[in-house]
């Protein structure tokens, strides 16, 4: 009787989800002088002295980003913990760096649905793509788990909303196997609702 509901819900969750995800290909962003962009040294900079370890994987994972996307005028910092048994949840925190707004504050949390099992605690690196404002960050991020880009132990993932477009760039530990569809929703301050 149990595995006869489970289909059904499965379903009706991903048919509620399903709206929410915009395929989109983004227009590259193009850096003119005196830019408010990160240039792709500056991110694998601050990524290499944030993860501890200058790495040819995320070196790849960020040329592979700015081939995709161009160059960010914004990237996030932190870490986060996260854990599924079909259904899922992330939690995480970190700081936003940008060029003509300075540090703030951010936290993220959501949930995920597929079929994904497993737990990971990691280090996250988020370039952020078309951000007109930092309120701008504070919204919920569509995105697909399960079309990741993975090189060396680095993996990217894509998120978008209005135009904007986050990269989570993850390295970390633990075990996920499986494909989800989720989003992330950015706050300023933290909260245990993934909703």
């Amino acid at each position: 009787m149990l595995s006869r509901l489970r289909l059904p819900l499965l379903v009706a969750l991903m048919a509620l989800v399903a709206p929410l995800i915009v395929v989109t290909t983004p227009a590259r962003a193009q850096q003119a002088p005196g830019s408010e962009n990160y240039s792709s040294d500056e991110i694998v900079r601050a990524g290499s002295n944030f993860f501890g370890e200058v790495s040819g994987g995320l070196a790849s994972v960020v040329e592979h980003a700015v081939a995709q996307y161009g160059l960010p005028n914004g990237y996030i910092l932190g870490q986060q913990g996260s854990g599924a048994i079909i259904a899922g949840v992330r939690y995480g925190d970190g700081t936003l760096y940008t060029k003509n707004a300075g540090q703030h504050a951010v936290f993220f949390q959501g949930p995920s649905i597929g079929w994904d099992f497993g737990g990971d605690g990691s280090r996250v690196m988020m370039l952020v793509y078309n951000l007109p404002s930092v309120s701008a960050i504070y919204d919920r991020f569509v995105g697909i788990n399960g079309s990741a880009y993975l090189v060396a132990g680095f993996g990217m993932t894509v998120l978008s909303r209005n135009n904007v477009y986050v990269v989570p760039i993850v390295s970390g530990v633990g075990a996920r196997l499986g494909f989800n569809v989720g989003y992330l929703k950015f706050t300023d301050r933290r909260t245990w609702n993934p909703f």
